[in-house]
């Protein structure tokens, strides 16, 4: 059954351009372009934002519903599963939004046979067809299944083509809004609609569409069709491309085959989209809460794209099959019988291509804001605490009571818009410093955009936060500045607070809070390039350790004395990490790494600090992310196995979480005096509670 709400027509929102220029990909498939030396743009309309102050209330639904924003058909194929195959097969409705039509050059490649007519109607269409092939496999069904094609009435006045398919509890919509990938004089499209405020852009229709003719966009009316449908099926779950990719320095053949936005290491659709998308976020978020209104109940993902292509590739051999499987369909044959007569897919793409493409995009899946969804602590009553992002915000859930597992209403903390993983750490006395990377201006049209690293502290233990505290970045550029990572913070038993977080040149920045609560400034700690996903740990002797993973071998930071600053030390003997590790101190106060090597199932445990390099074996098969403790019984992993369920190990017991609602990204892992605990975030913006020794499932 599809949850979204019924589809209907928007009311029309006065305040876009009246006067613009409109650019259009082709001349045969919409109206010519005017330009007019008379014309004026209109004054930038800036992004509102919601008040960060704390104490909204937020609407908590408790239904799953799934969005994905793309900016190309196969963006979501290519970066995002197997995230979105494992909520489809939770029974999670899913709508997904393409913002371009793909029509690219309008040359649907067939292997050896490269010199194919251009036909930009033609080829979007055929892409949106092997969309229709993919999902009807991913949704279990008959990759010829037969969808329901309209039209959709959205904001403003504006209108879409919608596929609909639905198999049980799950469904999938597939929205074209078909913007042109590029304008006729060749210049990308959506970049230049994000930066240009004299824009506008005709949309392309594809062969065999419901829609017959073109309908135009500028800068705010794709935003307001994107919180439109925001409003019309109310997520609880967005998944969006990368805003902010990494710095890539490449030459400019290297630059051009790869896809890549110049200085950057992504293609300039998807950062343009994901910077659209997070915009449309804010103003839901800003429009909603008007009037004393609710906050949404959502939480954000956004993915790597192109930065598969640089770094070690974390899918193990059973999760990529499963992947690139989705693209099969996709990419389809000329001489499938599909009832689409401009064709069955994105030639180029299906078969076993995924697998042999050198740019092996297909063979890993990156966040771009890593880390648990869920940060957890105990308060003096004894009940557990939850820390994540929703709305955009910060908020905090409490138990019910101590030991129930079960979890009440959110407490709005603000401090919006954060992305959606928190720092924490605990200080001495119990009481809790969360750290979030929070969006403080995100415009385009030539305004502002900048990241900050913000800090909220509790006031006493258990008790009420205090005002949110700026802590600037690292980066004094606010282009640099939007390519940090999430901040990752640790208390040291002198009092200290050491919080790092990963700069724009891919080492690591810190600030040190001494013990009166006063901040130094940043510095940065030199190093070797690395992924996000830092992991820090304090040894026995309270000395602070920071791990990254690099390209070549586990990248390793730490102090010689207690209250020294840290320094890198380069360690070649350990083994390539495939993503972020995962520290423990042993009982004699060393550390032992948890991670797997790329591509990879299998976990391995590895000692640090001078001792010799011995990995051993740990199984515990899967992929992604590993948390791990040293509890009361001895050592516990938590991660995912490779069908993506949780599973936990401890010394005795391999235990699989196999039901409730599905899990988003990484859980967190609590082991207090009591036992282990696993608390992680579930599709529909609520936190679940599985206690692997009682055997039960959140």
């Amino acid at each position: 059954m599809n949850n979204a709400p019924a589809r209907g027509t928007a009311a029309a929102r006065p305040g876009g351009p009246s006067r613009r220029v409109v650019v259009t990909a082709t001349t045969v498939l919409a109206a010519s372009v005017a330009l007019s030396s008379c014309s004026v743009p209109a004054p930038r309309r800036s992004t509102a934002a919601a008040d960060p102050a704390p104490g909204m209330p937020i609407a908590t639904s408790r239904r799953a519903q799934a969005m994905q924003i793309l900016a190309h058909p196969d963006d979501d194929l290519y970066f995002m599963n197997p995230d979105t195959q494992r909520m489809l097969d939770a029974g999670v409705p899913l709508v997904c939004i393409y913002v371009t039509a793909g029509e690219h050059d309008g040359k649907n490649h067939i292997p050896g046979d490269w010199d194919v007519p251009a036909d930009r109607a033609g080829y979007s269409s055929a892409r949106h067809q092997g969309l229709r092939q993919a999902y009807a496999a991913l949704l279990g069904l008959d990759r010829f299944a037969g969808w329901s094609k309209d039209v959709a009435s959205l904001y403003g006045g504006h209108r879409a083509e919608i596929n609909t398919l639905t198999n049980g509890r799950a469904s999938v919509d597939l929205i074209f809004l078909n913007l042109p990938m590029h304008t006729t004089r060749r210049y990308m499209a959506l970049p230049s609609l994000w930066r240009d405020r004299a824009l506008g852009l005709n949309t392309v229709v594809s062969a065999g569409s419901p829609l017959r003719r073109t309908v135009s966009y500028d800068y705010d009316e794709l935003i307001d069709v994107l919180v439109g449908l925001m409003e019309r099926y109310r997520p609880t779950v967005i998944q969006t491309l990368d805003p902010d990719p990494d710095i890539q320095h490449s030459d400019e053949a290297t630059r051009k085959k790869d896809s890549e936005q110049r200085g950057y290491s992504d293609h300039a659709d998807h950062t343009a989209v994901a910077s659209f998308s997070w915009t449309a976020m804010v103003r839901w978020v800003a429009r909603a809460t008007q009037d004393s209104g609710e906050v949404p109940g959502f939480v954000a993902t956004a993915f790597r794209g192109y930065y598969n292509r640089h770094w070690p590739k974390n899918l193990p051999a059973a999760v990529l099959q499963e992947k690139a499987a989705g693209l099969v369909p996709y990419g389809g044959d000329p001489d499938w019988e599909c009832g689409n007569t401009a064709g069955c897919g994105d030639y180029n793409v299906g078969g076993i291509r995924p697998l042999k493409n050198k740019k092996g995009w297909v063979r890993a899946t990156h966040h771009r804001y890593p880390g648990a969804r869920i940060a957890v602590a105990t308060e003096p009553s004894g009940r557990l605490a939850a820390y994540g992002v929703l709305g955009l915000r910060a908020v905090r859930w409490r138990e019910t009571r101590p030991g129930s597992g079960q979890w009440g209403n959110p407490d709005d903390l603000g401090g919006g818009p954060l992305a959606p993983a928190l720092g924490a750490a605990t200080l001495k006395d119990g009481r809790q410093l969360l750290f979030a990377l929070r969006f403080a201006a995100l415009d385009g049209q030539g305004g502002p955009n900048r990241r900050e690293v913000v800090l909220l502290e509790q006031g006493s233990p258990g008790g009420e936060f205090l005002a949110w505290n700026g802590l600037g970045n690292p980066e004094r550029d606010d282009d640099r500045g939007r390519r940090i990572g999430v901040p990752v913070a640790v208390a040291t038993p002198d009092g200290r607070v050491h919080l790092f977080v990963r700069n724009a040149d891919k080492g690591i920045s810190t600030r040190i809070r001494d013990k009166a609560g006063r901040w130094d400034r940043w510095r940065d700690l030199g190093g070797e390039e690395i992924q996000d996903g830092l992991s820090t740990v304090v040894d026995g002797a309270g000395r602070v350790h920071v791990f990254g993973a690099g390209r070549e071998s586990v990248h390793h930071w730490t102090q010689d004395t207690l209250g020294r600053p840290l320094t890198f030390r380069p360690d070649s003997r350990l083994p390539v990490p495939g993503g972020p590790l995962a520290p423990v101190l042993t009982r004699d106060g060393g550390i032992e790494l948890y991670y797997r090597k790329p591509t990879d199932s299998m976990v391995m445990a590895v000692r640090t600090g001078g001792a010799p390099a011995r990995p051993r074996k740990e199984g515990f098969d899967g992929y992604g992310p590993l948390s791990a403790a040293a509890a009361p019984g001895g050592l516990v992993l938590l991660g995912k196995d490779t069908r993506g369920r949780v599973q936990l190990r401890n010394r005795t017991q391999l235990l699989t979480r196999t039901h409730g609602i599905a899990a988003l990204d990484a859980p967190a892992l609590h082991a207090g005096r009591s036992g282990t605990t696993v608390v992680g975030l579930g599709a529909d913006a609520h936190p679940w509670t599985w206690l692997p020794g009682a055997g039960t499932a959140g």
